[in-house]
């Protein structure tokens, strides 16, 4: 049994806790939100975020930050983008020794273009750091956390972190395989939340599956392509981490980013969709940082672009459709 400490209390935090604990892993949670932690610890669901699903008793949960750092060696951290160098440098503040470090969050910082296992690292003090993974791949939290069959990839550039990954969460419904292409699989998780927006679009203006079929193969040469220029391996954009999260989360109303565009294309404004939803659409801040990416390392990027345009210019989406299949022609 090894001892893990979850940062963060939302969906994906709270089905890979499960997982951990069904794996007879001793499994803590901490998260800011005492009504959330106490339901956790009481009846053993998280309404807020998993809704009807029962959590294995023995995950249990906390606000105590001091109490979530000294439970363990290894965290998963399962937070937003936003808040990693927040909640990570109060972590690295109370550390006394080195502690492994798996993230699942998918996004792109702003400005900074850094990827979440930079800003980890940026966090944690080096006498702190004992090495950065990530969890990612087609694995939606509703259909991890009633155990359907769901396989992932765990990425490390450290190839033992690789195997310890794959060790604490593989189960009978659960398989991960291991790639050691850190960069790959951090930018296609990433940015297959900002083709989900799109593919949501398209579902809300009404359009099918031709269009949908045409924006994630599109979706994925330029998600390749920039992937490929930060220096990637192309073959990781093949894989789990590359079009199988692109595939599950273009289609799924499981998707948070997909649902996000298919209100855009149903005629709601951003900040409509954004005080509706309990929970962070990655895909929105990623999209702005990407589009800024692209821009500096000259990556042409037009699915990302028309998508920029929509969310933070007030483009009209049929417009932004209009412009995107009007562009000059080319070879594939």
């Amino acid at each position: 049994m090894t001892a893990i400490t979850v940062f963060g209390t939302g969906s994906f935090g709270t089905a890979l806790a499960n997982v951990l604990a069904d794996n007879g892993h001793d499994t803590l949670m901490w998260g800011k939100t005492a009504k959330t932690v106490e339901e956790i610890n009481t009846k053993h669901t998280n309404s807020a975020y998993l809704k009807e699903a029962t959590m294995n008793n023995a995950v249990r949960a906390t606000t105590d930050i001091q109490s979530a750092v000294d439970h363990a060696d290894i965290y998963l951290v399962a937070i937003p983008t936003k808040a990693i160098r927040t909640v990570l440098s109060q972590v690295d503040e109370r550390l006394t020794s080195k502690k492994q470090f798996i993230h699942v969050a998918k996004g792109i910082e702003n400005k900074t273009f850094k990827r979440v296992s930079e800003m980890i690292e940026d966090e944690i003090s080096l006498e702190h750091n004992g090495g950065v993974g990530v969890l990612s791949g087609p694995s939606h939290a509703e259909e991890v956390v009633i155990q359907q069959p769901t396989t992932v990839a765990a990425a490390s550039s450290c190839p033992e972190l690789c195997k310890t990954i794959q060790d604490l969460f593989m189960t009978d419904y659960l398989r991960v395989y291991t790639n050691e292409d850190l960069i790959g699989v951090e930018i296609g998780g990433a940015l297959k939340n900002i083709i989900a927006i799109a593919s949501g679009v398209l579902a809300g203006l009404g359009y099918g599956d031709n269009a949908k079929a045409a924006l994630i193969t599109r979706g994925l040469a330029e998600i390749t392509r920039l992937g490929v220029k930060l220096g990637a391996d192309p073959l990781t954009f093949q894989g789990l981490g590359g079009i199988g999260d692109l595939i599950v989360t273009c289609t799924s109303t499981h998707s948070r980013n997909y649902s996000l565009g298919f209100a855009l294309g149903s005629g709601k404004t951003l900040q409509e969709i954004l005080d509706e939803m309990n929970m962070v659409a990655e895909g929105v801040y990623t999209t702005e940082s990407v589009y800024h990416l692209a821009k500096q390392m000259d990556v042409d990027m037009p699915i990302t672009n028309a998508l920029y345009h929509v969310l933070f210019e007030s483009q009209p989406v049929e417009e932004a459709l209009k412009d995107l299949m009007g562009r000059t022609k080319k070879s594939e």
